[in-house]
C-alpha cells in the first residue's frame, strides 16, 4: 500500500494556501503584525514602547526599536527565571542555545508553544508540503525519516524548562504519532555525546525502511559515513534503497554536495534545502532548479530588512519586505511570537524574485572580512570555492578564513584553512584559481588585490583531516546545530585552529 498517495490530498491543499504568496504577501505580512501586536499589548515589552497606540506597521516602526541580544538579555533572562508576561504574555519554558555575541558565550533564544507551532513545525510541515507536489510519485510516507537533533538540559533548574539545541526542543515537544516516522529513538535523538550518538543512530537505522534525511549536511555525512562503515555496502543505496530526498540546512550545501553524490550515485535522488534558525523557519527552496529559498510569510514571523551597507549608521533605513529590492544585501530583521522584537538576526539575505519573494542567504553579519575594504562575504566564498574545485577537481569538507594584517615584509593577505576531502593535485594552483575567482565574484576583493598593491594573493594551508571536528569539539560545539565560522574579520577563531592543526 502507498501510504504516501492516500496522505497527499492534505498535503496538497496546505500548497494551494502557499500560492498566496504570489499575489498577497504585503496582506499575509500586515495581518502577521497585526496578531502579534495584539499578544504584544499584554506584554511588559508592549507597555514599554506603547503597543496599545499602534494599529499598524508605520507606527509600529516608529514606535518600537531595532534590538540585538545584548538589548533583551536582561528581559530574556527574567523569562528564563520564570517570570510571565515580559516579551510574550504566556510563560516560556524552551530556549535555544546559540552562538553567543561579544559579551556572552551563548544566546538564549526564547520559544514559545505557539512559536513552535505556528513557526518551526509549520516549517517542517510546508517543507514535506513542496517536496510532495514536486515529486508526485514520491513514496516519502512508506519508510522511516533520519533526523539528527542535538542535546538539550535543565534550564535553572525550573520544572519542565530546558535550554538546548532548537532540534532537541523540537524533538522533545514533537506530537507522539511522528516517532512511528522517524528513527533514531528519542533517548538516542538527545544523547549530549555526539561521538556516542552518531554510532547509536547508524546502528539504529541500518536495518530499517529510510527514505528521508533531515539535518545538517556535514553532521548527517558523518552519520552516513558510519552507517557504510558498519554495512560494508559500496553506496548508501545498497543500505536504504527506497531513500529519495535529504531535508539540508544550517550550513552551505556546496561544500558537500560531490559528496553526497558519490555516495548516494541515484538520479532519483532529491535535495531539498530549507532555512530553520533558532529564531524561526524563514525559507523552502520551493524549486527544485532554483537554489533560491521561497520566504515563508504566514508563519509567526513578521520581517524587516536593513541594507548591509546602512547596518553599522546610527539610524539605517529599516524596510518591510514590501520595500525590498532584488538584487541588493540586507541584514534581516524578525519579530515573532517567541517574543523577539523588531530583532536583528545576524544573517543577510539578497532578493532574486518578489512573486513570490525568494531569496539566496549570502553570510552573517559578523562573519566576513573587510580588514581591507573588499568586504568578502559567506556568499562570495562558497561561488570563489566551487569554481576552484571544478577547475582543480578537488572536494573541500571545511574551511574557515581571516585576514592577515601585515607580515614581517609588510604584506596583508587573506589566509584559508581548508580540510579536503579529495585534495588537489596542487595545492598552489588551487590558490591561484580560488584567488581569481574571488575577483571575479567581488569587486570590491578585485580592486584590493590589484597589482598586489594593498592586498596579496590569498595563503592557502591544509588542514589535517578531522581539524575542525577537532575545534568544535574543544569548544563544546561537536554535533547539534553548531557550525565552522566560515570567515572572520579578526584571527581569535584561525589561531585556535592552527594550534590545532600542528
Amino acid at each position: 500500500m502507498n501510504t504516501t498517495k492516500l496522505v497527499r490530498p492534505i498535503f496538497e491543499r496546505r500548497y494551494h494556501q502557499l500560492e498566496r504568496y504570489f499575489t498577497d504577501a504585503e496582506t499575509l505580512q500586515r495581518d502577521v503584525l497585526q496578531r502579534l501586536l495584539e499578544k504584544g499589548r499584554q506584554t511588559e515589552w508592549g507597555r514599554r514602547n506603547g503597543f496599545d497606540n499602534v494599529t499598524s506597521y508605520e507606527q509600529f516602526a516608529h514606535a518600537c526599536p531595532v534590538t540585538t541580544y545584548d538589548d533583551l538579555k536582561t528581559d530574556i533572562d527574567r523569562m528564563r527565571h520564570g517570570e510571565r508576561g515580559i516579551l510574550w504574555p504566556d510563560q516560556v519554558r524552551w530556549y535555544a542555545k546559540s552562538s553567543g555575541t561579544t559579551s556572552d558565550k551563548s544566546k538564549f533564544i526564547p520559544v514559545s508553544p505557539q512559536g513552535l507551532k505556528d513557526t518551526h513545525y509549520a516549517g517542517g510541515t510546508d517543507a514535506v508540503v513542496v517536496y510532495l507536489h514536486n515529486y508526485p510519485e514520491s513514496r516519502f510516507f512508506n519508510g522511516r525519516g533520519l533526523i539528527l537533533g542535538g542535546s538539550h538540559s535543565p534550564n535553572y533548574n525550573l520544572n519542565h524548562s530546558l535550554v538546548g539545541d532548537l532540534s532537541a526542543i523540537l524533538i522533545e515537544n514533537i506530537n507522539p504519532m511522528v516517532n512511528f516516522l522517524r528513527i533514531p529513538s528519542k533517548k538516542t535523538a538527545l544523547l549530549a555525546d555526539f561521538e556516542q550518538k552518531r554510532d547509536r543512530i547508524a546502528r539504529e537505522a541500518l536495518n530499517r525502511n529510510v527514505t528521508s534525511l533531515s539535518g545538517v549536511p556535514s553532521w548527517m555525512l558523518s552519520v552516513l559515513t558510519r552507517v557504510m562503515e558498519l554495512s560494508g555496502k559500496d553506496s548508501l543505496l545498497d543500505v536504504w534503497p527506497h531513500l529519495e530526498v535529504f531535508f539540508h540546512g544550517g550550513v552551505a550545501f556546496t561544500p558537500y554536495r560531490e559528496q553526497y553524490r558519490r555516495l548516494i550515485p541515484s538520479p532519483q535522488m532529491h535535495y531539498e534545502e530549507t532555512y530553520n534558525a533558532s529564531e524561526g523557519f524563514f525559507g523552502i527552496q520551493s524549486d527544485p532548479a532554483d537554489p533560491a529559498l521561497m520566504l515563508m510569510i504566514d508563519y509567526g514571523i513578521f520581517y524587516e530588512f536593513i541594507p548591509l551597507d546602512e547596518l553599522d549608521k546610527p539610524n539605517p533605513t529599516v524596510v518591510p519586505l514590501w520595500g525590498v529590492q532584488t538584487g541588493k544585501n540586507y541584514a534581516m530583521v524578525i519579530t515573532t511570537s517567541s517574543g523577539l522584537w523588531r530583532y536583528i538576526i545576524g544573517d543577510t539575505v539578497r532578493f532574486t524574485s518578489t512573486e513570490p519573494y525568494k531569496f539566496v542567504i549570502t553570510g552573517r553579519t559578523k562573519f566576513f572580512i573587510n580588514a581591507f575594504g573588499e568586504e568578502l562575504i559567506v556568499d562570495n566564498a562558497e561561488h570563489g570555492l566551487a569554481a576552484a574545485c571544478q577547475q582543480t577537481g578537488a572536494e573541500v569538507l571545511e574551511y574557515s578564513a581571516a585576514p592577515i594584517f601585515m607580515d614581517e615584509h609588510g604584506r596583508c593577505r587573506h589566509q584559508w584553512l581548508i580540510e579536503f576531502s579529495r585534495p588537489p593535485a596542487d595545492s598552489e594552483a588551487f590558490a591561484d584559481a580560488l584567488d581569481r575567482a574571488l575577483q571575479q565574484e567581488n569587486s570590491d576583493y578585485e580592486a584590493k588585490r590589484y597589482k598586489d598593491i594593498t592586498l596579496q594573493r590569498l595563503e592557502l594551508i591544509n588542514a589535517r583531516p578531522g581539524l575542525f571536528n577537532d575545534w568544535l569539539k574543544s569548544q563544546g560545539k561537536l554535533g547539534g546545530q553548531h557550525k565552522v565560522p566560515r570567515l572572520s574579520n579578526n584571527r581569535d577563531f584561525i589561531e585556535q585552529m592552527l594550534e590545532l592543526n600542528k
